[in-house]
């Protein structure tokens, strides 16, 4: 995957928390990934920021967002997580996974795209349902 054309944004909070995943990651054997490198670039270029200045149309860790897959039209609502907490079937997408490193840090109506097996997928972000940050919750 290509990284982000423009630096993604980020908070202080998730950035610091997602180097201490890449960090614990790397620890593990056979856990350098290419998806650890793409996350550790995007986090290198990133614009950081108090979790209070983050734009409300940025998606964050934990932001719930509505997208649209520009070559079928399906609909999808998906939430960027932490490994742990990843369930694609409940729409709960890692963000070690290209959709979710894709996704984290860009803004609404910004159009994502990565290779799959089949073909590159391309996503437009229709809203963010849900961001932690503008909701007043900074710990999550």
């Amino acid at each position: 995957m290509a990284p982000h054309s423009n630096p993604i944004v980020l908070t202080e909070f998730d950035r610091d928390r997602l180097v201490r995943l890449i960090e614990a990651m790397r620890e593990r054997p056979g856990g350098d990934t290419p998806n650890l490198e793409e996350l550790e670039i995007e986090i290198e270029r990133a614009d950081v920021v108090k979790p209070g200045d983050i734009p409300p149309n940025v998606i964050t860790m934990n932001s719930k967002v509505e997208l649209v897959d520009l070559d079928t039209q399906e609909q999808l609502c998906m939430t960027v997580v932490f490994p742990g907490a990843a369930d694609v079937k409940s729409g709960r997408i890692s963000v070690l996974a290209p959709m979710g490193l894709a996704l984290l840090g860009c803004r609404e109506t910004e159009e994502v795209e990565w290779p799959t097996p089949s073909r590159t997928r391309r996503l437009r972000i229709q809203r963010i349902v849900y961001q932690p940050e503008a909701s007043g919750r900074f710990d999550i």
